[in-house]
């Protein structure tokens, strides 16, 4: 991997060597931008799904490229289905649509000529219209290494930020680094062809430059080297860390998956099959090499190889009990793979790198005439050099245990009219079977209509499957999914979605067959440039384990949770907007009391054309009766860095940010946010947790453009 930076920094330094001195890099002034609604809604509503407490979510790498489109944007006579699909303002039914009108028009004269596509109304069309263009291209295929790199973008970033209040696991000497977050990130891109950098990290917690990481400095590191069309035959070759999306995710998907959410139609898994990766979730990517070949007109191949080292709770063979030692040699195992990335603790660093994992696999497709949908054929194989020995679970009784697991699938995507099918189905080697298929529908200029339905047999495996569903991991659920969105008059929109779904094992927590079903729907107004709101309810019932007094087992109840909405978000010039949301629900079963609550915030947004300082504000009351009532809300933060907290307790939420803009090329930004409880005298449990009711958090970052 040294010998990889060294090669990235040479290549950092290249343009200036090939273009010389009296050619100047281009200087893009175009401003850096937040993420759109569309974007903060999916993250919301996937964090909110997955039930997640971690705040932080990196957006460097996940919805960033959209930067990128801003300053070269898509051409419309030349995207593709996968292209326009990066786009999260378009729906797979309004690609489809797109496709077809370019195809039969020969062609856009300009992007504006979008209005005559049924399912877009004008809000859409003036949001994506800065990330497209008609012509004016450059071709591909064409353009030479030289002149990419010479006007391609150079970004740096240099993040810092931390926590004031001490936790017990800094005054007990457990933690054996500092509470500073460090972060550094290069990258340097041209359009979506070429892509590499690296990024580093240090969490909170972790040492740096001492102890353990007295050589390596920061705790994680991630480098990549990215580039599609290199010639007619190469389409896309990845080195270093990169992700690989097959089908709608049943055997592998290491990007970013959303699942349900307000965007009722957008369900299917889409986009390039290899992309580079430099976030810093130090988990869901491979780290080795990938490459996409075209084998004629339609058809493409690509695979991968990858190893690298994964973190996992390490059992001694000492700690295997006498029938885990008959099974397997005295090697030592590994009770779990450990996701967080956290190494704070000697615990956590002696888990660090415990195994490590190999993989190869890799994909034929064949793709149809006139951009009318694709057939592939995917294969995988994971290999850990110690064995998974999971905890004896009723529970866990089918999951993964051992050193190999190979996946087959076949996946489709068709259009027809204004129909498109999607789908795939998989197996493991052990049997376990899982199966998705959709259809997308644009049912007239008013509707659209999306249905999923998804079963993933209880004995179905696979390490790093992401597919659409009410739980993770791709197995024990059976589901049908119904989405409808309605624009029945100019500046309306209805949509809503109910899903059924049923487990037939045991879950965590829950210690029997259960089964659940949820609904959502939500009116939107708005008016051009000025307001948006919207009013949503949505229930799920859903069975969930309880304590039963003597009884081993737990209990299986129906819980019934329902969550009102009202936001409201006004324009009140071109440098000011206001935004103000009310959550309120209630979370309820047949054992335990029902816990209530509600959230109220207030958003202030100052981004003024004149003067270079902008600032985002937010003040958060909440009062919930416990967890089980909690609100999820999206929080701007620095530039591509958020945080979606859960609302939950007694107490208020409150931050800050100023971003400043007076320095050419540079963009500077702060931030100090504080949450405060009044229902409680410590937050968080453990090491991690505080001594007073509030945590304090302070930031800054620097962003270079050059």
């Amino acid at each position: 991997m040294r010998h990889f930076f060294i090669m990235l920094a040479f290549l950092c330094l290249l343009p200036e060597l090939v273009v010389g001195q009296n050619n100047k890099v281009r200087r893009d002034t175009i401003e850096p931008i937040d993420p759109p609604a569309e974007v903060e809604q999916i993250i919301e509503d996937q964090l909110a799904n997955e039930a997640t407490d971690n705040e932080d979510f990196d957006l460097n790498f996940a919805f960033a490229g959209l930067d990128v489109y801003r300053r070269k944007p898509l051409d419309l006579n030349r995207a593709t289905a996968e292209e326009l699909a990066e786009l999260p303002f378009f729906n797979d039914i309004q690609i489809g649509q797109i496709l077809d009108y370019r195809d039969r028009m020969n062609g856009f004269v300009n992007q504006y000529e979008l209005q005559v596509i049924p399912s877009l109304d004008l809000e859409t069309i003036r949001a994506a219209t800065p990330y497209l263009r008609v012509g004016g291209g450059i071709d591909d295929l064409r353009t030479p290494i030289g002149q990419m790199l010479k006007e391609s973008d150079r970004t740096l970033f240099l993040r810092w930020n931390r926590f004031l209040e001490e936790t017990r696991g800094y005054s007990d000497g457990r933690y054996l680094g500092d509470p500073n977050q460090f972060y550094v990130r290069f990258r340097q891109q041209y359009s979506n062809k070429l892509s590499f950098g690296f990024t580093a990290e240090k969490d909170p917690g972790e040492p740096f430059f001492k102890g353990p990481n007295a050589k390596r400095g920061f705790d994680y590191y991630s480098a990549h080297f990215y580039m599609r069309n290199v010639n007619k035959t190469i389409k896309a070759v990845a080195l270093g860390d990169f992700t690989v999306n097959f089908g709608q995710g049943l055997i592998l998907y290491t990007g970013f998956g959303a699942g349900k959410s307000a965007l009722v139609t957008s369900v299917r898994r889409s986009g390039r099959v290899i992309k580079p990766y430099g976030s810093v979730n130090e988990s869901l990517f491979k780290r080795g090499a990938a490459v996409t070949l075209g084998l004629g007109k339609n058809v493409e191949f690509t695979a991968f190889g990858s190893r690298r080292g994964r973190d996992g709770n390490l059992l001694s063979p000492d700690t295997i009990t006498l029938e885990e030692f008959i099974d397997i040699t005295t090697e030592a195992s590994i009770s779990s793979l450990d996701l967080d990335g956290l190494h704070r603790t000697e615990a956590e660093i002696e888990d660090r790198n415990a195994v490590q994992q190999t993989s190869f696999g890799g994909s034929l497709r064949y793709n149809f005439p006139r951009n009318k949908g694709k057939i592939g054929i995917n294969v995988l194989n994971e290999n850990l050099d110690s064995p998974l020995r999971l905890s004896d679970q009723p529970y866990n009784r089918f999951f993964f245990r051992g050193t190999t697991l190979s996946n087959a699938s076949v996946d489709y995507t068709y259009r027809w009219r204004n129909l498109t099918f999607f789908g795939e189905v998989a197996g493991s080697d052990n049997g376990g079977m899982a199966q998705l298929h959709g259809l997308l529908a644009g049912l007239d200029r008013y509707v659209n209509l999306a249905v999923v339905y998804r079963k993933y047999d209880r004995d179905y495996q696979a390490l790093n499957a992401r597919p659409f569903g009410e739980t993770a991991g791709g197995r024990n659920e059976e589901g049908l999914y119904f989405g409808v969105e309605v624009n029945p008059a100019k500046n309306w929109k209805f949509s809503g979605y109910y899903d059924l779904f049923r487990f037939p094992w045991l879950r965590f927590n829950t210690d029997g067959p259960s089964s659940g079903n949820e609904w959502r729907f939500r009116v939107t107004y708005w008016q051009k440039r000025k307001l948006e709101t919207y009013v949503e309810l949505r229930k799920e019932s859903k069975g969930v384990g309880v304590d039963l007094l003597f009884n081993p087992l737990d209990g299986v109840v129906q819980r019934d949770r329902f969550q009102g909405r009202l936001h409201f978000a006004y324009k009140v010039n071109k440098s000011f907007e206001w935004r103000n949301r009310i959550d309120w629900g209630f979370a309820d079963n047949p054992i335990n009391d029902r816990q209530t609550g509600f959230m109220v915030y207030q958003d202030f947004i100052y981004r003024p054309i004149s003067i270079p300082v902008s600032f985002t504000s937010r003040i958060a009351f909440f009062n919930t009766d416990g967890y089980q009532v909690r609100f999820y809300n999206y929080e701007n933060g620095l530039l591509y860095n958020f945080r979606i907290p859960a609302y939950y307790g007694r107490g208020t939420r409150m931050y800050l940010n100023v971003r400043y803009k007076g320095i050419r090329n540079v963009t500077i930004e702060g931030r100090i946010a504080q949450l405060f409880y009044a229902d409680r005298e410590v937050i968080g449990s453990g090491i991690a947790a505080t001594t007073l009711p509030r945590r304090t958090e302070v930031g800054a970052q620097i962003k270079f453009k050059f």
